[in-house]
């Protein structure tokens, strides 16, 4: 065999290796356990609510990608299939209801479904940002109640 051939047969033999290597590690990489994670800030949910509100870039730069625990009272309970999402509510918009929309981890979907409205509750989760009505939470979890 001539030797480029040789050359370029071992080049791609070793790109299509490192190609498998980097897409198996990348594809069988652990995701975070938020429930475990520390919150990042903790606070009541009005001030994360007003903090969006009244400063959207500073509050996405600041809380975006953030894990947070906020405390309030629950004011209402969605279920949707198996997702369960916990409101706190603050205003009334031209689309409804505006404020905290916390989608719950399968693990606390049934306890977040026993709760009362108007129960004071801190829950844990991830910022996503804000969609001009509600702040976003997902992967939350319950911390107490």
């Amino acid at each position: 065999m001539k030797p480029w051939l040789t050359i370029l047969l071992t080049i791609a033999l070793t790109l299509f290796i490192a190609v498998a290597l980097v897409f198996y590690f990348l594809y069988n990489k652990p995701h975070p356990d938020f429930e475990k994670m520390d919150a990042d800030y903790s606070m009541p949910a009005v001030a994360l609510y007003k903090s969006f509100t009244t400063d959207k870039k500073g509050a996405e730069t600041k809380f975006n990608g953030r894990v947070i625990a906020v405390t309030g009272k629950l004011t209402k309970i969605e279920k949707n299939d198996s997702i369960t999402t916990c409101v706190f509510v603050f205003d009334q918009g031209m689309f409804g209801d505006e404020g905290i929309r916390c989608t719950m981890l399968q693990k606390y979907s049934s306890m977040a479904g026993n709760l009362q409205p108007g129960c004071e509750i801190k829950i844990k989760g991830y910022c996503t940002g804000f969609n001009d009505t509600d702040v976003v939470l997902d992967k939350c979890s319950i911390i107490n109640q």
